[in-house]
């Protein structure tokens, strides 16, 4: 496989207006805010990756400036000049740069972008190829779609019912004390068949316990993450006392928290977000850890442009990857987005896997440069070092 040396590692602060703003129990943002990471080799090639963040920090410790500064400060200087001959080779160039994990994954994405142009593969063949024999990429990956949450129980029957339509056959569902049961029982009267997943983003304790097993009788996918967003052993005790499956999100940094889980008890399904991990070497070995213990596993994600959303899908193909998962059609978050193609649903809730090199899409250069003139025009923070 041939390396790259890299040349130079460029940043965009970006934001993007939504076709629909997304509510959930942290709250609702304006914009889709993200650092888009460009990756130049010494020979000419370019590659693309996404730091997919909010502008506070509600889902993860990580904002967009905080990121920005690591990113800019630390993980850029230690890359420039080394020549690299697989993405497997980054964490040990930048292990002294401690958690920062979606920041991480930005540079690593872009260096996963490149080399899978240097060497002429798609990047789902790239990833493939850092696998066992056996994980040959599919030509599309089955697509769920998560809808926030709504004013009323008829606005929320409504949103599920157009998405139900647009095609998609497994819907998730954002809660929040007081936002649960009986909007899954109304969902369920309208709904009775499709694929239903509640998403509770940590918001419920132990003493809900008596309330969550209420949700046992929707014949639910799972719960995602009902407890604190960094627990795994409250969630063991949780499990074992309602039937729903509980799948977990923003406490599994890593194939280590992954395999702490598992001994415990704590849930039986996995939400892998590459950016939460910090990139997709470390996704990788989730990936292979759940394939292991016959895990169910889905992709989630952070909202992406298209440059984050083409890796996601590229990383759902492998076989692996055994549920629905969080990557919707273009048209669900952006009008338009940053790459083109857009990413369109076909009609068996499927998205197609780009066909060219790398992402396999192209980065639209003049949108990404309205997208930071929009940050700049938005951002209610000034970094420290710019006063």
């Amino acid at each position: 496989m041939k390396s790259v040396t890299i040349k130079d590692i460029k940043y965009h602060v970006i934001a993007l207006p939504l076709v629909e703003l997304l509510k959930t129990s942290f709250g609702a943002e304006p914009y889709k805010s993200a650092i888009i990471i460009e990756v130049v080799t010494e020979s000419g090639l370019t590659g693309w990756g996404e730091t997919a963040l909010k502008t506070k920090p509600s889902y993860g410790a990580e904002t967009v400036l905080t990121a920005l500064h690591i990113t800019r400060d630390f993980l850029i200087p230690k890359l420039i000049g080394k020549t690299i001959s697989s993405p497997t080779e980054v964490h040990a160039l930048v292990e002294s740069v401690r958690g920062n994990h979606h920041a991480h994954a930005g540079i690593e994405s872009a260096i996963w972008d490149v080399l899978a142009k240097a060497n002429d593969m798609r990047l789902a063949d790239y990833f493939a190829h850092h696998l066992p024999e056996g994980h040959t990429p599919r030509d599309s990956i089955v697509a769920g779609v998560s809808i926030g949450i709504q004013d009323t129980i008829e606005e929320q029957i409504a949103i599920i019912k157009k998405r139900v339509d647009e095609g998609y056959k497994r819907i998730k569902l954002k809660i929040a004390p007081g936002w649960d049961i009986e909007v899954a029982q109304a969902v369920r009267e309208h709904f009775p068949d499709i694929m239903l997943m509640l998403d509770a983003n940590s918001a419920y304790t132990l003493e809900d316990t008596e309330h969550l097993k209420k949700l046992d009788q929707f014949n639910l996918i799972m719960i995602e993450q009902p407890l604190s967003y960094d627990d795994i052993y409250e969630h063991s005790k949780l499990q074992p006392q309602i039937e729903t499956p509980i799948c977990l999100d923003e406490s599994i940094y890593s194939a280590h928290d992954w395999q702490i889980a598992l001994a415990l008890g704590a849930g039986k399904i996995l939400n892998l977000k590459p950016t939460r991990v910090g990139g997709y070497a470390e996704s990788l070995k989730l990936y292979e850890l759940c394939v292991e213990n016959d895990n169910p596993l889905w992709v989630g994600g952070m909202l992406e442009t298209g440059i984050g959303r083409a890796a996601n899908v590229a990383f759902a193909s492998l076989p692996g990857v055994t549920l629905p998962s969080d990557i919707s059609a273009t048209n669900r978050y952006f009008d338009p987005d940053i790459t083109e193609p857009p990413f369109v649903l076909n009609d068996d809730s499927t998205l197609s896997v780009p066909d060219g090199i790398g992402i396999g899409v192209d980065v639209q250069r003049d949108r990404i440069e309205e997208a930071k003139a929009l940050w700049n025009e938005n951002n209610p923070f000034t970094p420290l070092w710019d006063k």
